[in-house]
């Protein structure tokens, strides 16, 4: 059952674009750090896009785009952007300003005058064509499901049987309190919605499509509003509307004698593992992840390397060596 209550709230995501190495390069000021959020229901339409073939997506480059206007107007130099975004057309370039948005982890009322964005050379398609992860994985192509969470430049990916079918953005735990573990573990249970154990009195955080990865620990990813800054979490997996979503869909979890629906499966016995999750990567510096690499000429998307066996990431929980032990006895039959 989706929920309706929360559906115009402004969530809007945002974070450092260019960092000072850029602003000494061309003598520019170095960028906002102010906190916002994404308006993850704008986002859908950008992240629901697919392609008939992820082979056919091209290749995409990107290129710098400094905020300002002669006027030294913030609201012309939006309207200029938008202008330049679209080629002359308002409109088309205010929606692709949702995308350089998203993918510079910053919105636009944060942007200040003389900051650089990075601005993608084309627009409209398969979110997979703007992915940090490499559209196939080799070392998952055995994996009918493998669900990767990369802290450094907080997003995820999912692969089936080596395939990129999805990307996106995340907000990992607080480093300085309550980091989100790395390790490899397997999803548990899963619930459509949850009231947080860690709410405070007379206030409920909701949570919805919650997926448990650490059942000790009561680790999940789920919908929640996405600030800008990087992991703030207490250790849970923050993701967007859409992806949170399609992830709860998409991933398979744990079969127990007592099914697989909120925690209480778990008093069941364990006939069998959900879909694999890796954790990888160190928090970013600073709480802020800078998804690209800040050259001379033009910016460069930073590429995730994968591990060559998923197998080889280390197991996260006792739970997670107990279903290795099981695997190698079975295998060794």
């Amino acid at each position: 059952m989706r929920r309706t209550s929360i559906a115009r709230m402004p969530w809007i995501l945002r974070s450092v674009v260019i960092g000072a190495m850029l602003a000494i390069v061309a003598g520019l000021p170095a960028p906002s750090t102010a906190q916002g959020y994404f308006d993850q229901f704008e986002l859908e339409n950008i992240l629901t896009r697919r392609a008939e073939s992820l082979d056919a997506l091209p290749e995409v480059y990107y290129e710098y785009m400094v905020y300002d206007d002669p006027s030294g107007n913030s609201v012309m130099a939006r309207n200029r952007l938008y202008s330049r975004l679209g080629n002359g057309d308002m409109k088309l370039g205010h929606q692709r300003a949702q995308l350089v948005e998203l993918l510079n982890r910053i919105t636009l009322e944060n942007v200040s005058l003389g900051d650089t964005l990075v601005v993608p050379t084309q627009y409209g398609l398969d979110f997979r064509a703007y992915s940090p992860f490499p559209r196939y994985y080799p070392g998952a192509r055995d994996h009918d499901k493998v669900f990767i969470i990369h802290k450094t430049i907080q997003a995820f990916a999912a692969y089936e049987y080596g395939t990129l079918q999805r990307w996106g953005i995340v907000n990992t735990g607080n480093p300085d309190s309550t980091a989100t573990p790395n390790g490899r573990f397997n999803f548990n249970w899963k619930e459509e919605q949850r009231v947080s154990t860690l709410s405070p009195p007379g206030e409920e955080w909701e949570m919805y499509w919650v997926f448990n990865f650490h059942a000790a620990r009561g680790i999940h990813v789920h919908q929640y509003a996405m600030p800008t800054g990087g992991p703030t979490s207490h250790g849970c997996v923050r993701l967007v509307d859409a992806d949170a979503k399609w992830i709860y869909d998409w991933a398979e979890a744990w079969n127990t004698t007592t099914g697989h629906i909120g925690p209480a499966s778990g008093r069941g016995k364990l006939k069998s593992p959900g879909s694999m999750v890796l954790v990888l990567g160190e928090d970013p510096p600073e709480h802020h992840p800078n998804p690209f690499l800040e050259k001379r000429r033009y910016p460069v998307l930073k590429r995730v390397s994968l591990p060559t066996d998923p197998y080889s990431v280390e197991p996260g929980t006792p739970q997670q060596e107990m279903w290795d032990r099981l695997r190698k006895q079975r295998a060794s039959r």
